[in-house]
């Protein structure tokens, strides 16, 4: 889990996504600004819904994943993006101390 003072954890993807020749193993999401959001509904991404989820992913990706790619990914993996994308949104107050 990311928290204000750790950096990003990369996430390993189950089925890594074929790019060009080679394939992306990992990725790795940041913290969503608001700039990032604009258009979606705040409460479908805590409730990680697919289709929030996946509009946002091309926008935090690193690297970045275009929105056909995200349209293919393992479901495991889209759910792994999911609960990092719910974490990044909870406030700090709601969050385990650690």
């Amino acid at each position: 889990m990311t928290t204000a003072t750790q950096q990003p954890t990369p996430i390993d993807l189950d089925r890594p996504i074929p790019r060009g020749e080679g394939h992306i193993n990992s990725i790795t999401l940041r913290k969503p600004d608001a700039g990032a959001l604009r258009g979606l509904v705040l409460s479908d991404l805590l409730r990680m819904e697919a289709g929030a989820v996946a509009d946002l992913l091309p926008r935090i990706t690193e690297p970045p994943l275009l929105a056909h790619e995200v349209a293919r990914m393992d479901a495991a993996d889209l759910m792994a993006c999911a609960v990092e994308i719910s974490n990044f949104l909870l406030p700090r107050s709601l969050k385990p101390a650690g």
